[in-house]
């Protein structure tokens, strides 16, 4: 939307939840024009449309809507707008809270978080990112959910596995560290199973073998998600599994967060959005740059890890030299590793626009 039509837009802010939504629409002066609640139904769903549309053809305006979570209980009626031909942006509830704290009586209920998402679409709509149904976010939409799946599976893993470390020690003492390098393999947790001795407590018994089981289970169920992962990437034509580093865990953390990279002009705009950008922090003489703590954490996170991995032992010598070469600048080796992980959002970027494989470039040859 161009910055000329914003005097021609009515704003209606809807602050979501899991039962009701709030919606509050503003004129472009900032007059409030109607206020609704509606529950998390079709059926409501068409009464906001059609009381948006009737108001918006009386004061002569064209509507655009704002959802402070277009994601999560907010999905449903993001998606039913987009469908319906509305547009509809995603307003970060920071955006919201920074205009709260600046009011005499910084209060909070549905119907002012509705409103302070409504102003911050008069002030920033043409900034605010753009909520669209593409097939490449229904596909990054399905990695995603299965990432997040295994993500719950693995930390049900390690807290089973640190409830088996106790109960182990009690059956078998120290000793059971000793039996197999990994005393959680499936090899291993067979063994256990069978191993426990007929003179120990009923009720330790019963516990550590409910425990076994489960965690066998969970290690199946999360291989079996890893191999759907794997399978989905491929099948819709997602390649960066290719870069060093970067396995069909990480691949799929990236694009289910990063979703349709259209959606990011340039590689900078993704680094914004992953927060792998620095922060200017300079006055006067003094120029100075500071790592941003806002952004994406997961996307982030999954970046960082892909470094951390670059210039690890079995990594890439193109990054490896390249985080050298920024340490022989004088950089300290975390903001090396800052620049590193800015140059692979770079490459991801450019690897997801084409949907093409990773090249490792000559031994002598280092990042740009």
């Amino acid at each position: 939307m161009q910055i000329i039509n914003r005097s021609q837009v009515l704003y209606v802010g809807i602050d979501v939840h899991k039962d009701t939504h709030t919606a509050v629409a503003l004129s472009p002066f900032g007059e409030k024009i109607f206020e609704m609640t509606i529950s998390n139904e079709s059926e409501d769903f068409i009464s906001l449309v059609e009381k948006t549309k009737s108001e918006a053809n009386r004061i002569g305006l064209i509507p655009s809507f704002g959802l402070e979570d277009i994601h999560s209980w907010g999905e449903r009626l993001s998606s039913f707008l987009v469908e319906e031909g509305l547009p509809v942006t995603a307003v970060a509830p920071v955006l919201v809270d920074h205009l709260r704290q600046k009011t005499t009586h910084p209060e909070k209920n549905d119907s002012l978080d509705a409103l302070g998402v409504a102003k911050v679409m008069i002030q920033k709509i043409d900034t605010l990112p753009k909520h669209t149904l593409t097939e490449e976010t229904k596909k990054a939409k399905q990695i995603r959910e299965l990432s997040i799946e295994r993500e719950w599976l693995v930390k049900e893993r390690t807290r089973l596995k640190n409830q088996l470390h106790i109960l182990l020690h009690r059956i078998h003492n120290s000793s059971y560290r000793t039996k197999f390098k990994d005393p959680f393999s499936k090899k291993a947790l067979r063994y256990w199973v069978r191993s426990i001795p007929r003179n120990i407590d009923s009720i330790l018994e019963q516990r550590t073998k409910r425990s076994l089981r489960r965690l066998l289970d969970l290690i199946e169920e999360t291989q079996e998600i890893e191999d759907e992962l794997t399978a989905l990437m491929e099948l819709n034509g997602f390649k960066i599994h290719t870069v060093s580093g970067c396995g069909p865990v990480i691949a799929a953390e990236l694009i289910g967060e990063i979703g349709d990279i259209n959606r990011f002009k340039s590689p900078g705009s993704l680094a914004k959005y992953a927060g792998c950008c620095p922060r200017e922090c300079s006055s006067g003489k003094r120029i100075k740059w500071r790592k941003t703590r806002s952004g994406n954490r997961r996307l982030n996170k999954s970046f960082h890890r892909m470094a951390l991995s670059q210039i690890s032992r079995s990594g890439n010598n193109a990054a490896k030299e390249y985080f050298k070469r920024k340490i022989s600048e004088g950089k300290t080796k975390s903001q090396a590793l800052v620049c590193l992980r800015r140059q692979l959002v770079n490459i991801i970027w450019m690897m997801m626009k084409h949907k093409t494989e990773y090249v490792y470039p000559p031994r002598n040859e280092s990042c740009n």
